[in-house]
């Protein structure tokens, strides 16, 4: 069984400022959502397509962080393809 090797440092560095970038920006979908939750919460409940507001917007938040998930795996494996070609391995 082969391993894969490590990335090297300089795609580490970018890979966990790429994280919390994308930490950040879930984040602030979060706080948007406690926001309503905590001072609008008749906005959250007002219906739309049979069903309300709170509804479509906790689906949001976990499709935003499959989402989410999905382009920072295929962001850091390509660099970290782009970084091993380089390194002759």
């Amino acid at each position: 069984m082969s391993s894969t090797p490590p990335p090297p440092p300089q795609a580490r560095g970018r890979n966990a400022r790429l994280g919390l970038w994308f930490f950040a920006v879930y984040c602030v979908l979060y706080a948007g959502f406690m926001g309503l939750t905590a001072f609008s919460f008749e906005t959250l409940a007002k219906p739309v397509a049979g069903v309300n507001w709170a509804i479509l917007y906790g689906m949001g938040l976990i499709a935003a962080a499959l989402l989410l998930a999905v382009v920072y795996l295929f962001l850091c494996t390509k660099e970290g393809d782009r970084a091993s070609e380089g390194d002759g391995i």
